[in-house]
């Protein structure tokens, strides 16, 4: 079936080859990128180690965590990472379960078989690829956070999080669930999901699901806009870190917004969120730009921006 693929599992196993053979940007001499496996929720992620070349490996470096935003990948991080590493970061970057280079949740496609006493059997399943839900995406994050704690070069008291658009409401949320992240890094970030979780539609389609009626979508689908990856409305109702922002008290926050912001009001999302963290805190409006330019025109400030803010409060 298009989209997706539909795969025998005892030949999943074989997935986990695939992802890293990717090629991706050139990486500059004065850094180094390997590949590694997360694991959440027993699903592999794809993610990528930045230090810089020049780093012993008993050195203890402040790090960086990021992921990429509604539709994006990790690879599109690479330039942001490089120039991280390239002033004294660990950055780790990472794909979400079902994007990019990792692999997907999979489902059983018709009742399980009766399972054999090692609990082996051998079914028709689908591997879930390119959803939206923050629920999902959000633990892909907490296991990397767990992954981070037991890599020798990374100083886990100077851990800070970085993410733009859907990714920066999801870094927002990380520091509100997790007191190991001493600073966040939020452009053009998306901060409240209940105009998508609370619609007649979401609960429609949760109740034919759970009924069996509705399966999910297919990879490749653009529901909303242009932006690639479906979202399972029903799990966005309660993802609100605009409203639960005060379990981050004390964390360092910086919000980047584009003046001209097309996809929500920033006035109910960082400028919001901003305005009601107890804590270090700094909003810049970047002039003149839509939500795409934080990619484009004004790439070059926004780092910058980032990297002043991590040296502030993780150096």
């Amino acid at each position: 079936m298009k989209g997706f693929r539909t795969v025998l599992l005892l030949l999943f196993t074989f997935a986990a080859t695939f992802g890293h053979a990717q090629s991706g940007p050139q990486i500059p001499e004065d850094v180094e990128a390997r590949a590694v496996d997360i694991w959440s929720e027993g699903t592999r992620m794809a993610a990528t180690v930045f230090t810089p070349a020049d780093a012993d490996m008993d050195d203890k470096l402040p790090t960086i965590l990021m992921a990429h935003g509604w539709g994006g990948v990790a690879a599109q991080l690479v330039r942001d990472a490089v120039a991280f590493a390239q002033n004294g970061y660990l950055v780790v970057t990472f794909d979400y379960r079902g994007w990019g280079a990792s692999d997907g949740r999979i489902i059983a496609l018709d009742t399980l078989p009766d399972a054999s006493r090692t609990g082996s059997f051998t079914a028709e399943v689908r591997e879930i690829r390119e959803v939206v839900d923050p629920v999902d995406m959000l633990a892909d994050w907490e296991n990397a956070m767990h992954w981070l704690q037991d890599e020798p070069q990374v100083d886990t008291d100077r851990i800070g999080v970085w993410g733009s658009s859907q990714s920066g409401g999801y870094v927002v949320e990380m520091a509100i669930r997790d007191q190991r992240i001493k600073a966040v890094h939020s452009q053009v970030g998306s901060l409240d999901g209940s105009g998508i979780g609370e619609t007649p539609q979401a609960y429609t389609e949760a109740t034919q699901r759970a009924r069996g009626e509705l399966s999910y979508p297919e990879a490749g689908a653009t529901v909303v806009g242009n932006l690639r990856g479906a979202p399972i409305a029903s799990r966005f109702q309660n993802y609100v870190p605009v409203d639960e922002i005060a379990g981050a008290e004390g964390v360092p926050m910086q919000f980047v917004i584009a003046q001209n912001e097309e996809l929500f009001d920033n006035r109910e999302h960082a400028m919001l969120a901003h305005e009601r963290h107890q804590g270090p805190k700094n909003l810049v409006v970047i002039p003149d730009i839509s939500h795409y330019g934080i990619y484009r025109q004004a790439w070059q400030q926004a780092n910058e921006l980032a990297l002043a803010w991590f040296d502030e409060h993780l150096k």
